[in-house]
């Protein structure tokens, strides 16, 4: 399983969408960038979001940022 989950878009002003790092959720992102900040924070640097191994998108890519 990935490390890097990325939930479904959840609406909210503005939708958001929850990640969670190795089983923990770490908090939630509005946008790509928000999901590479918490991937630093974990200590994970030069993170590919297209990469499957590292990042599973639930509910839509990368790019679905509303519900």
């Amino acid at each position: 399983m990935a490390p890097i989950v990325v939930l479904p878009v959840q609406p909210g002003d503005p939708p958001f969408r929850v990640v969670e790092i190795e089983g923990q959720t770490v908090g939630i992102a509005h946008d790509m960038i928000d999901v590479i900040s918490m991937a630093h924070a974990s200590g994970r640097h030069g993170v590919d979001l297209d990469d499957p191994a590292l990042v599973r998108w639930v509910g839509g890519g990368k790019y679905r940022w509303k519900p």
